[in-house]
This record gives C-alpha cells, sequence and structure tokens, in this order.
C-alpha cells in the first residue's frame, strides 16, 4: 500500500501545476518524435495529415490538459 502522507503539505495549485507541466513535458517529448517513425509502415502517397499520430496525441493531452485545468 502505497502512502502519500509526505504529499500533504503540497497546495492544490501546485500539485495542478506540476501535472500541467507533466502534460506539456508529454506533448514535447511526442514532438520530438521523427515523422518517419510516426508513419512507418505506410507508403509515402498514402500518408495524409489526420494519419498523423503526434497531432491526435496533442489533442488528447490538450484535452486532458484543459479538463484538469478548469476543474
Amino acid at each position: 500500500m502505497f502512502n502519500f502522507d509526505w504529499l500533504s503539505g503540497v497546495s492544490q495549485e501546485t500539485a495542478k501545476m506540476i501535472f500541467l507541466s507533466l502534460y506539456g513535458l508529454i506533448g514535447v517529448l511526442v514532438l520530438l518524435l521523427p515523422t518517419e517513425y510516426v508513419y512507418e509502415g505506410i507508403a509515402k502517397e498514402d500518408r495524409h495529415w489526420y494519419n498523423n499520430l503526434k497531432l491526435w496525441s496533442i489533442c488528447v493531452l490538450a484535452i486532458l490538459a484543459s479538463i484538469y485545468y478548469h476543474f
């Protein structure tokens, strides 16, 4: 069983900023992925913007971060 009593001194605003910065860090790491790695296995003529997994993951991260920020 985890004991998180050591986090009792962290304010809610500080915790929110920590998690939002983690979302930002994950977003930066996703953007650093090479495009060829993202489109691996798809022929160049079949590549479309909506097949780009980087765009989808950034959208999901933005939705999660906005929900977390507002609530």
